[in-house]
């Protein structure tokens, strides 16, 4: 059975302070360490003059309080209050202790919060239970000021630990996610860089020999993009660049991969797409561009690209699949620029 004694009872070498000027053990432990007044504690209990005595006890060392009179108003407060730790009576009528942290501990955003137990109860058996629906601690009545501070500080300081590791631990996430972000795409245009698109280039050429699948390869090239630096500058060369990335992106399934191979060039790769599947996506890219206007201070620019096209075959490698959408590409500038140029893998001829 839960016992439960109807006022708090203190034990104190004097009885008119709970925490003495003198009490040199109290103030080395509970002052000293952290600021109290960082914490706010929700102490629940269904008789006043005990939220009274522990209200005193936590508000003379600098503790937030905040309380609740029955396990239900408990429930509301918790969640308005946000509270740090939460002392809790064992029993009280019509939701006792053990039922409101149960219901805390199946709450998500709650579930973390430290509860420790109050309770005149010296029965192993309720004990047992409390920390079976995760109490951290219990403090038994009657008890000493210095016991139940010393109590809620250790069970703050670990709470306040492990936020701090859980903090340093999803910063340290978000920087790992960064510089991955860093490492594998162009600062300018923001998709891939070089090294990560031979790295996807890779990938997608084992999966296609593995499942005997095609793969082909866009080499896009910005015709006569130097002049365009010469004569408009650099920072119109970038918005150029970037243009073309957003029109590449628009022409691009979520299968495909693209991204800047270097200069002015980008490189795609066209899973499951054989050389017509690949030259049809090449004309459409290159229909596109020819149609747009760029605004630029004073006038509006036009673009044109000329591309080269790559199927691979059995004896494939990354290294040539890529070189003879590079050669297809030199054709397509030769031949006049603004147009696509298909390398069929099998017999290296050029269409």
């Amino acid at each position: 059975m839960m016992g439960k004694m109807g006022v708090v009872g203190v034990w104190s070498p004097n009885p008119i302070s709970y925490v003495g000027e003198d009490d040199s053990m109290t103030n080395d432990c509970i002052m000293k360490p952290f600021c109290t007044d960082e914490f706010l504690i929700l102490i629940v209990d269904d008789i006043a003059q005990n939220l009274q005595v522990i209200g005193d006890i936590l508000e003379g060392v600098g503790y937030e309080t905040t309380f609740a009179t029955s396990g239900e108003q408990a429930l509301v407060r918790v969640k308005v209050a946000c509270p740090d730790l939460i002392l809790l009576d064992l029993m009280m009528p019509q939701m006792n202790g053990l039922e409101v942290c149960e219901k805390l501990k199946s709450e998500p955003e709650l579930a973390e919060i430290p509860v420790v137990f109050l309770t005149a109860s010296n029965d192993k058996k309720d004990l047992i239970q409390a920390f079976d629906q995760g109490a951290v601690d219990y403090v038994t009545k009657p008890f000493s000021p210095p016991e139940l501070l010393s109590r809620v500080r250790t069970h703050l300081e670990l709470k306040h630990t492990r936020d701090q590791l859980k903090e340093a631990l999803h910063q340290q996430c978000k920087l790992t996610a960064e510089l991955n972000r860093l490492a594998t795409t162009d600062p300018l245009t923001q998709v891939w860089n070089r090294r990560h698109l031979l790295t996807l280039g890779q990938q997608e050429l084992n999966r296609a020999k593995r499942y005997h699948r095609d793969l082909s390869v866009l080499m896009v090239d910005i015709d006569h993009f130097k002049k365009i630096n010469d004569t408009y500058g650099h920072a119109i060369g970038d918005k150029v660049l970037i243009t073309l990335t957003q029109t590449l992106a628009k022409s691009m399934r979520s299968t495909d991969h693209f991204g800047r191979f270097g200069g002015e060039e980008f490189l795609v790769f066209l899973p499951e797409s054989d050389s017509k599947a690949a030259a049809n996506v090449a004309e459409r890219i290159r229909e596109t561009v020819a149609t747009m206007m760029i605004s630029i201070p004073e006038t509006d620019l036009t673009l044109t690209v000329s591309i080269g096209v790559a199927t691979h075959n059995d004896d494939s490698t990354i290294e040539m699949l890529i070189k003879q959408a590079d050669d297809a590409l030199y054709h397509a500038k030769n031949q006049g620029r603004n147009q696509v140029v298909v390398v069929e893998s099998e017999n290296n001829s050029s269409k």
